[in-house]
């Protein structure tokens, strides 16, 4: 068998497309019955959080699957099946660009706490515009959004919906977004992202990233909490309709048998004004704000739902055939050799016994280096906050280091932030 490697990203793009599309044809999601349409399946079972306190970004009443004059999340229902995550928020997004944000807590001992201010750019800056920040008027350094103790995000991803361009008859279209993106522990512009559409409502409108995320929305729920900011309790059960995705466990760093935990809410147009519904909830209140200054960790319970780890995941390097910690055509070229029936074979990436389509689809997913972990280059006293509150600390190659992930570093302060920087990044064991 002959493979040209300069052909490649065609086939690959080729690859994802006809994946894209059986799904899209076939109306379903991998999990045999779950389709992701905005829709409540049996497979998934009970909630496994309601919403406790009223809404107060409007209370939907216009009950059509669309346009939505109200956002709120009533509850989630979520499951692992096989190698995919299943992900329902009962509920409505206001069709104004109000945002879902979803932050999904994959990978033990990984992750941001608080979001960071050096992410990549996706979404006009949503990262970082809810991250670490230096304020100009007082020149202190806010730490961004911060979550419970617990949980660091090592994924994000956002939806949105609302009025499109007009037709040629003078119509409006429901058009509804999606963007996605990796999290890594120390940030950075090189993590994975992406984007999808337009798309619209239910099944027909749904979303397809180039890394097998599905998502779909049907806004016509009435039910649920009421509008306000009084208590509810259980005011969000009995919703079966709302915001849905799957993703492949790949795409999330899982390993099996770890558990997963989501922290999601509805923000503003921009992602810079939190409301007060969250999941895991509040138990009352208003608006939490400007994001930035949003701590989970001063309010009651958790602001984060937990998913037991059963199913598929991640092994050290997922797709990584041939061990040299990188998923690319030299993994591709070993799994199109192991085509066909293969049980138990390292190619068969998602155990059903055959290399096929679906095991295409996950190498694709993960393509890429695999995360390098620290370096090993000194770092002297940079791993002790200057409390001066100057920026830099001593050793110039981990000053360097730090700074290339957070500037603030050197041109602001020298907090416990860069401290833990140095420590996961330099060899702070070296004298």
């Amino acid at each position: 068998m002959k493979f040209c490697f300069l052909e490649f990203e065609e086939m690959k793009n080729r690859m994802l497309m006809t994946v894209a599309g059986s799904l899209l044809v076939a109306g379903a999601a991998p999990g045999e019955d779950i389709v992701v349409d905005g829709v409540l399946d049996a497979a998934y079972g009970e909630a496994i959080s309601l919403q406790q306190v009223q809404t107060q970004f409007g209370n939907a009443d216009l009950g059509e699957p669309g346009f939505c004059n109200g956002s709120e999340i009533d509850g989630v229902h979520a499951v692992i099946d096989g190698d995919t995550l299943y992900v329902l928020f009962t509920g409505n997004l206001e069709s104004n660009y109000n945002k879902i944000d979803i932050f999904i807590d994959s990978i033990a001992g990984a992750g941001q706490n608080p979001i960071l201010g050096n992410n990549v750019d996706v979404d006009f800056g949503a990262l970082n515009r809810m991250g670490r920040f230096e304020d100009q008027e007082t020149g202190e350094i806010q730490p961004g959004l911060t979550f419970d103790a617990g949980f660091a995000a090592d994924f994000w991803m956002t939806f949105t919906g609302g009025a499109g361009k007009p037709d040629k008859k003078g119509g409006t279209s429901y058009d509804t977004y999606m963007s996605y993106a990796d999290l890594l522990t120390d940030g950075g512009d090189t993590a994975g992202s992406g984007f999808a559409g337009p798309g619209s409502f239910g099944l027909e409108g749904s979303l397809f990233t180039d890394n097998f995320i599905a998502a779909a929305i049907d806004n016509s729920n009435t039910a649920g909490v009421s509008g306000g900011d009084q208590p509810e309790p259980d005011g969000g059960a009995g919703v079966s309709t709302g915001i849905e995705f799957s993703i492949p466990l790949a795409v999330l760093g899982h390993s099996s048998g770890d558990d997963i935990r989501i922290c999601a809410f509805i923000n503003g147009s921009g992602h810079d004004f939190v409301s007060n519904q969250i999941m895991g909830p509040l138990l009352s209140g208003d608006n939490l704000g400007e994001p930035r200054f949003v701590n989970f960790n001063d309010l009651d319970g958790d602001q984060f739902v937990t998913i037991t780890g059963d199913g598929g995941g991640d092994d050290e390097c997922f797709g990584d055939l041939n061990g040299d910690l990188t998923v690319n055509g030299a993994d591709f070229g070993g799994l199109l050799a192991a085509w066909g029936v293969c049980g138990g074979c390292a190619a068969d990436l998602n155990e059903d016994g055959e290399v096929g389509g679906a095991d295409v689809g996950l190498m694709l997913a993960v393509w890429g280096p695999c995360d390098p972990g620290g370096g090993d280059e000194g770092c002297g006293d940079c791993n002790e906050a200057d409390g001066k509150g100057e920026g830099g600390c001593s050793e110039t190659v981990c000053e360097s280091i730090v700074c290339d992930i957070d500037p603030l570093c050197c041109s602001a302060a020298w907090d416990q932030f860069c401290a833990q920087l140095a420590d996961s990044n330099c060899d702070c064991a070296t004298p």
